[in-house]
C-alpha cells in the first residue's frame, strides 16, 4: 500500500505560499489573518481524505477516521502549521500533511483499522509571536490556563487572549479543549530533523529515541562603569569579563557531558561604548539533555559557578529561570512499530535524540509518543532554505502509515 506522493508534495507547496514573505520565508503567526488561511486549507485537505473536522477553541485543528470498534482508543498524529519569522514550509507542515495523507490512503483503499485514527494541527507550537510556545498541545492536555492567555503579550502589547477574541475563539472556555486522555492510545508525529545526522549517514528517516527537556536561564551582572583609558585593571569591577569567564565554562561544562547542548543566545552589554567598561551586562543560557536529574544538576553547577566568578571580580549577579521544559522517552511500543517498519522498508535504524522542543513532549505527559524524523538538507531550519527531498517526504510517510496500522490494534478491516 502506497501513499500518493504527488498529493501530499503538492498539499505541501501549496501550504507554503502561505504567509510567505518577501525574502521567500514563511510568517505565519498565531491568531492571525495568515494562520486562518492556512487552518481553511488544512480543513479542506481533512475533508478531501473523507475526514471527520473540527476545530476546538485555542484552534487545534482535527480531522477523525472512525475504527472498527468505536470504543477503541485513538491513534492520534499531529503537528503544527504555524512558523518562526521568515520560517521554511517543512517544519512542522510535513507532519500535519503525512498525517492526512495516511488517513486518506487508508480511506480510499477501503481500510477501516480496527481503532480510530485521528490528525491535528497543533495550535502555536513555535511561540514566535508572544514568545511562549506550545499553546495548542498545552491546552489540549489541560495544562494552560486563561492567565497563560491574558500575561502573555506580543510586542504590540496585545495579548494571547486578545488576539483569540479578535480571531473568534473563547479563551475563557479551555475547558472544552482539553482530551480525555483515556481515549488516547498514543501519538506520533512526523518532523523534520533539524540536523545533519540523518544526511551524514545518507538515511532518509530517522528513528527518534526521546525529546530533550530544557533550562532557560537569564543571567544580569552588575559592576562599574568607568574609564576605558584611566581605570586601572586592578580596581576595575567589570561585568563583562565575568560574563566572558562564565561563558566559557558554561561551553566547558556541556562538553564534559555525552549529550548536553548549552547555547548562549542572547547578549546585552549596556552602555555600549568602545572607551567605556561596562556598568552591567544580560545574557541567557539554553541548557538541553534527555536527563532530567542532568539538567538539574547542570542549572546547580552553573548557578555555583557564576556566583563564585562574579563574588572574585566584585561584581553583583541575578539569576532568573525563565523556562524549564521536561524531556521525554520516546514509548517502547510506538517506538517498536516504527523501527520494524523502518525495517521492512530495508532502510537502515539510525537512532537519534531529538534537542529541539515538539508537541510531541506535551502529548508525552499523557500518553505514548513515538517520532520519525526525515532528513534535512544541511540541518537547515527557520529559514526560507529549509529543504527535504521529495522522496524522502515520501518514505516518512509510508513509514508513518506502516507505523499507524500497527498501532491501530495491529488488525484492520476492509471494505467497499
Amino acid at each position: 500500500m502506497h501513499i500518493n506522493e504527488e498529493r501530499l508534495w503538492n498539499r505541501i507547496n501549496e501550504l507554503g505560499e502561505i504567509g510567505r514573505s518577501e525574502n521567500g520565508g514563511l510568517n505565519r503567526f498565531s491568531f492571525t489573518d495568515e494562520e486562518r488561511q492556512a487552518k481553511e486549507l488544512i480543513k479542506k485537505y481533512m475533508a478531501e481524505a473523507g475526514l471527520s473536522v473540527r476545530e476546538d477553541e485555542i484552534g487545534n485543528v482535527f480531522g477523525k477516521m472512525d475504527g472498527k470498534n468505536p470504543n477503541g482508543k485513538t491513534v492520534l498524529i499531529g503537528s503544527h502549521i504555524d512558523t518562526v519569522l521568515n520560517g521554511g514550509k517543512f517544519d512542522g507542515a510535513v507532519g500535519v500533511l503525512s498525517g492526512i495523507e495516511v488517513l486518506q490512503t487508508l480511506n480510499e483503499k477501503g481500510i477501516t483499522t480496527e481503532n480510530p485514527l485521528e490528525v491535528v494541527a497543533f495550535t502555536d507550537e513555535e511561540g514566535a509571536r508572544f514568545s511562549t510556545g506550545l499553546l495548542g498541545s498545552e491546552a489540549y492536555i489541560g495544562d494552560l490556563t486563561y492567565n497563560d492567555l491574558a500575561d502573555n503579550t506580543d510586542n504590540n502589547g496585545i495579548s494571547i487572549a486578545e488576539a483569540m477574541i479578535n480571531q473568534g475563539y473563547d479563551p475563557t472556555n479551555l475547558a472544552s479543549v482539553k482530551a480525555d486522555a483515556n481515549s488516547i492510545k498514543c501519538y506520533l508525529e512526523v518532523h523534520i530533523e533539524q540536523g545533519k545526522v540523518l544526511e551524514s549517514k545518507n538515511v532518509p528517516v530517522g528513528l527518534v529515541t526521546g525529546i530533550a527537556g530544557l533550562r532557560w536561564l537569564k543571567i544580569k551582572i552588575n559592576g562599574e562603569a568607568g574609564h576605558a583609558g584611566t581605570t586601572p585593571m586592578a580596581l576595575r569591577k567589570d561585568p563583562l569579563a565575568a560574563a566572558v569567564e562564565i561563558i566559557h565554562r558554561v561551553e566547558q561544562l556541556a562538553k564534559e557531558q555525552e549529550q548536553t547542548v548549552m547555547t548562549v543566545g542572547q547578549f546585552i552589554v549596556n552602555p555600549g561604548g568602545i572607551n567605556v567598561i561596562p556598568s552591567n551586562v544580560e545574557f541567557t543560557i539554553d541548557i538541553r539533555d534527555l536527563s532530567e536529574a542532568l539538567l538539574d544538576q547542570l542549572v546547580t553547577q552553573i548557578n555555583n559557578m557564576t556566583h563564585n566568578i562574579c563574588a572574585k571580580r566584585e561584581v553583583t549577579l541575578e539569576v532568573e529561570n525563565l523556562h524549564s521544559v521536561s524531556g521525554v522517552d520516546c514509548s517502547a511500543e510506538v517506538y517498536q512499530s516504527i523501527q520494524t517498519t523502518i525495517e521492512d522498508k530495508g532502510i537502515e535504524v539510525v537512532k537519534l535524540p531529538s534537542g529541539a522542543i515538539h508537541d510531541a513532549m506535551v502529548i508525552g505527559k499523557i500518553t505514548d509518543i513515538g517520532m520519525i524524523f526525515l532528513r534535512t538538507k544541511d540541518g537547515i531550519s527557520h529559514t526560507s532554505e529549509e529543504w527535504c527531498e521529495k522522496e524522502d517526504v515520501s518514505m516518512g510517510a509510508q513509514v508513518l502509515l506502516g507505523s499507524v496500522i500497527k498501532l491501530a490494534a495491529n488488525s484492520f478491516v476492509q471494505h467497499g
